[in-house]
């Protein structure tokens, strides 16, 4: 069986701007906010990047979203790459874990898909457009 890649992290922040200075001046990450239409999220670079992702093999970038108050499921997670998210939305239900809504388009990056798995943490998939 091909092992899924962990590609990316996401943390939720009451405050992003907050968040963003804390990262960048305890870790030395590079924040990049996003448009409107991304939903300001804020790029995390943790490492040397190019438009390909992390230079270097094994590492990975992250983010932050807004926490709200409307979804009690707001924690930090990981985000596995698969090659087709709706055949991996159903090996997440077969195993027993939880897709928590259908996949969404992330224009300019592909489609995504929180889930849950049989010990109640999140995480989440994306389908990327390169694969």
């Amino acid at each position: 069986m091909k092992m899924n890649p962990v590609v990316h992290f996401e943390m939720p922040a009451q405050d992003r701007k907050r968040a963003a200075d804390f990262y960048t001046n305890v870790f030395g990450w590079e924040m990049r906010q996003l448009s409107p239409d991304m939903g300001h999220y804020i790029l995390a670079m943790t490492t040397e990047s190019d438009e390909k992702g992390p230079k270097e093999p094994g590492r990975i970038n992250g983010g932050f979203f807004q926490k709200t108050s409307d979804n009690p499921a707001q924690h930090p997670s990981i985000v596995i790459a698969v090659d087709d998210i709706k055949l991996a939305m159903e090996k997440v239900v077969a195993e027993g874990g939880k897709v928590l809504r259908e996949p969404m388009e992330i224009p300019g990056v592909g489609k995504y898909a929180p889930i849950l798995d049989t010990e109640g943490n999140l995480a989440s998939m994306l389908q990327p457009l390169q694969m």
